[in-house]
């Protein structure tokens, strides 16, 4: 099964099983932001696949941001930790053994932007995987960290899961007043 299926599987249990929504949501997102899982679980996507269909499908938008910023930053958490804990051995743990330029990517943006890439990092696909591993390497003080950390969760979900509701509005629009009556 393809990741694309994989992620149309998701959306869809959520649609038939609403209750389910905020744990997945959490799960989706700590997997996004875990240093090694990432590379594998593309959640994006499907958190703004959920985010479009919240409103049509009485998904409420609140307990979606606590759930994915939570999970988010708890992904980001462990990679910090990972990456104080197994500091010398990282580079020789996959992806970062056949990706090693990962890494020093990861060190020198951090050296470049500070706690700020923290933020930054979280919106760009490689550096979400790296920056935060790399923060840990780097011993990187944990209140700045954590701060900037929990900070960029939050605004990361939120704007993956407006991002969604905006476009399934869109998208809802000019199905109603084009291209039904141009496909009609």
């Amino acid at each position: 099964m393809s990741l694309e299926e994989s992620g149309r599987h998701v959306v869809e249990f959520v649609r038939d099983h609403r209750a389910w929504a905020a744990p997945i949501v959490f799960s989706l997102a700590f997997a996004e932001s875990l240093a090694v899982l990432s590379f594998v679980v593309p959640a994006w996507a499907v958190l703004v696949a959920i985010g479009a269909m919240m409103r049509s499908g009485g998904i409420a938008f609140l307990p979606m941001l606590l759930a994915g910023a939570l999970g988010a930053a708890f992904g980001d958490w462990l990679s910090y930790w990972i990456g104080s804990k197994f500091k010398h051995s990282i580079a020789k743990m996959w992806p970062f053994s056949r990706h090693p330029d990962l890494l020093v990517h990861g060190e020198a943006f951090i050296k470049k932007w500070g706690v700020l890439a923290i933020f930054i990092g979280r919106f760009s696909g490689p550096l979400r995987a790296s920056v935060p591993i790399v923060a840990g390497m780097l011993r990187m003080p944990q209140p700045p960290f954590q701060i900037a950390n929990f900070v960029s969760a939050f605004v990361w979900v939120a704007v993956l899961l407006q991002l969604g509701d905006v476009g399934g509005i869109v998208w809802a629009w000019l199905w109603e007043n084009v291209l039904q009556k141009f496909w009609g």
